[in-house]
């Protein structure tokens, strides 16, 4: 059984593991609970997805402002397409959340912190294309 956080409510959901995540809806406000794009969460939001979501969670730190963030925002997404529902991609506006930006130590955007139970396991700053993302996430997962 596996908790997964409502991207559209931030409602948790028990979703049993012999059924499919991929085509799995919120008990509470029937949206699909993956949509291959990442979640756009704000501060209250960022913290329910990193402690009650059973699978690994992908944040990307950016800022409206900046460049590499934006040429990211596209690979991001596609590197959340490919790696649904074992990983959720979730996306912290570092403007908005600056007391979550500074508490997790981030000096430069783009920044990706993988997040296991809460915990940071990985980070990668700097802009990366798809398949890089996909690969990083791989081989931290498999270590």
């Amino acid at each position: 059984m596996s908790d997964i956080v409502c991207p559209a409510c931030s409602a948790v959901n028990r979703v049993p593991d012999e059924k499919p995540a991929a085509a799995a809806k919120c008990g509470k406000c029937q949206a699909a609970l993956f949509d291959g794009h990442p979640v756009a969460v704000d501060a209250r939001a960022f913290g329910k997805h990193l402690s009650r979501n059973s699978i690994p969670v992908v944040v990307d730190f950016w800022a409206e402002w900046c460049g590499p963030c934006k040429m990211m925002a596209p690979e991001f997404q596609k590197a959340a397409q490919a790696l649904e529902p074992a990983v959720r991609f979730a996306k912290l506006d570092t403007e908005a959340a600056q007391a979550e930006a500074a508490a997790h130590g981030i000096r430069s955007i783009p920044t990706m912190i993988l997040f296991r139970n809460g915990r940071e396991v990985a980070r990668q700053s700097g802009a990366m294309p798809a398949g890089q993302i996909v690969q990083w996430v791989r081989e931290v997962m498999r270590g």
